[in-house]
Order: C-alpha cells, then structure tokens, then sequence
C-alpha cells in the first residue's frame, strides 16, 4: 500500500488557477515587431540566435492582434504618438508595454515640441529599460522584470501592480 501512495503522492500536483494562468502568460510573451528609431536594431538583435529569447518563451510576432507585448524602442514624436496607442489599442487583454531607451522613457536629448516627453502619456508603461540605446541584455533584463510582475499578478482577481524600472 506504501508503494501506491508513494505513486500518487508523485505523481499529483495541487496548485490554484492564478497561478496556472500566471505561469502560462509569463511563458509565452509575444512582442509585437515594431521599432522606431535606433533601440529598435539592439530589439532585433537581442531576438537573434546570440541572445535567444526563445528560451523565455519570447517569440516576436507581426501583428498587435497577435502579440501581447509592445516594446516601444526609440524616439516618439507627437505626430506618431497616435499610431502607437492605436496599436496599443489592437493589442488582446491582458497586454504589457515596455518603454526601451532613454528617449522612450524621457525624451532622451530631444527636448522639443515635436518629441514626446515620455511614453507614459498616452500608453501605461509597465517596465522601462534605461540606456540610450539599451543592451539587448538590458531588454532580456527588462523581460526578466515583467515576467516577475506577471507572477506576482492575479489574473482572477485583477489586482493591479505598480510600474517596474530595470536596473
């Protein structure tokens, strides 16, 4: 009788539906393809073979309908501004935003009307990743930080986390 509840005992997992759902959306985070200025070719090559982010379950995808990530890389101009929170706005719940670069986070060096002065004005940024432009170990840094904020989320309940800087 030992032998079968030794059997049982391993062979049965108890756990809850958040964190089974919690698990399944940190595993399989799908960024959208989209770069707008130069932190968009360290986005490309931190998707490449060197830096493999398939192995955290990233797989970049073309469409927003497609993808629950959008990774804003680069200069954001207020004339552009309304294009990103229209794709942000295409994008399935639930859906995360990372702010790549100083000029997506700040402005950067460009302090002019034309240039928006941070992407949190008109899309809610959930990790911002410094430098200018950011390693693509700071981008996998970066995706580190929101698969950790979406573990610690519950997706029943809907208890809202506050934004994540990577440092």
């Amino acid at each position: 009788m030992a032998g079968v509840n030794d059997a049982i005992r391993d062979s049965v997992l108890f756990t809850t539906a958040d964190s089974i759902i919690s698990w399944s959306r940190r595993s399989a985070l799908w960024p959208e393809t989209f770069g707008i200025a130069c932190c968009a070719i360290e986005m490309i090559s931190a998707g490449c073979a060197r830096y493999d982010l398939d192995r955290f379950g990233v797989v970049f995808r073309p469409s927003p309908r497609q993808s629950d990530v959008m990774i804003i890389a680069g200069t954001v101009t207020r004339k552009f501004a309304p294009v990103v929170r229209r794709l942000y706005d295409q994008m399935p719940e639930p859906r995360w935003v990372i702010a790549m670069g100083t000029c997506a986070i700040s402005g950067g060096v460009y302090n002019t009307y034309a240039v928006v002065q941070g992407s949190e004005t008109f899309v809610p940024v959930d990790v911002h990743v410094p430098g200018c432009p950011p390693r693509p170990e700071a981008l996998m840094h970066g995706f580190l930080l929101l698969q950790e904020k979406i573990k610690m989320s519950r997706a029943l309940t809907g208890t809202p986390l506050g934004r994540v800087i990577a440092s």
